[in-house]
């Protein structure tokens, strides 16, 4: 009886992550190519780290009346591709989900972008990057290094995948935001010692899209600019929206679209009166969740994507 138990609660346990995984897209099914972001262990990766998992619980708030899956104790970094549905345009978008540098949104901040971005042309992979405690640089550089080898791999293989190596992107939330930021100004250097050929092409994202970002101005110095995040005038341009009552301050916005119209780097910048922080693609009755459509009207203008 106790091993027919046992079999039994294997048995619901597997279907009710199957039914996850079909409601949240994630983990991504075996026929969907997802490959590592490094060739053995990570850069100073630990000996014997907790398994990934899950990490929601009851008590966690829902978005727009959902769940969300806040995917913990990531130790080894994977990118999952999503081809473009339709006509491909060539361009691509790296996702970087938010967390905090804790955990990762994966669905409400990563398959429901990639859902989003496909359905318009435009390429998408999911950078599961290692959490907690990897950012922001230079406190640990260990996201950072992950973001810089992914798109150095995406790039190198843009022509087996059918895209264009001119028009790769991120596109971050809250701390992904800040990792998109980071990358665009920290492109020139690898983190770490060479590996392969990925890491001999530029790692430069070709746009940014910043969505509720953090880090990027210090409330413990009055909000001053984030001496890290020094954009050149070789950033690229940027996509940046925020809420005015987000609990994370929406002076990492402003004070980022300063700098970088300062620097004269092309930058478009969003503020809304209300939203909050972490809606993802969710839409409510609130405008601020109507992004999405004024970044498709951003890649039109900056021709990333061909005009209407």
């Amino acid at each position: 009886m106790k091993r027919i138990a046992l079999l039994l609660f294997a048995a619901v346990a597997a279907t009710a992550m199957t039914l996850d995984a079909q409601t949240t897209g994630w983990p991504p099914p075996a026929s969907q190519l997802t490959l590592p972001v490094w060739p053995g262990a990570a850069p100073g990766a630990p000996a014997n780290p907790p398994p990934e998992a899950d990490t929601t619980t009851a008590k966690d708030n829902l978005i727009a009346g959902r769940p969300l899956v806040r995917l913990g104790n990531v130790s080894q970094p994977t990118l999952t591709f999503y081809p473009a549905k339709g006509q491909n345009s060539g361009a691509t978008v790296v996702v970087f989900p938010g967390g905090g540098y804790q955990i990762l949104a994966i669905d409400l901040e990563g398959t429901e972008v990639c859902d989003w971005l496909t359905a318009h042309g435009v390429n998408c992979f999911i950078l599961k990057y290692r959490v907690p405690g990897t950012g922001p640089y230079p406190r640990s550089a260990a996201a950072l290094q992950d973001a810089q080898r992914a798109v150095g791999l995406v790039r190198q293989r843009a022509a087996a995948w059918h895209l264009d190596p001119k028009r790769i992107g991120v596109l971050g939330f809250s701390a992904g935001a800040h990792l998109a930021a980071a990358l665009s100004t920290h492109y020139d250097h690898r983190l770490y010692d060479a590996l392969d050929a990925a890491d001999a092409v530029s790692c430069r994202p070709d746009f940014a899209v910043i969505v509720y970002p953090g880090y990027l101005a210090l409330e413990d110095k009055n909000f001053a600019a984030n001496a890290e995040i020094n954009p050149t005038a070789e950033t690229p341009p940027q996509f940046i929206v925020q809420a005015e009552d987000d609990p994370v301050h929406v002076e990492n916005a402003t004070v980022y679209f300063l700098a970088l119209k300062n620097a004269k780097v092309p930058a478009e910048l969003h503020i809304y009166a209300q939203g909050g922080h972490g809606y993802g693609l969710r839409r409510t009755e609130l405008p601020v969740t109507a992004w999405p459509q004024a970044v498709e009207t951003w890649l039109h203008t900056i021709k990333v994507l061909a005009a209407k």
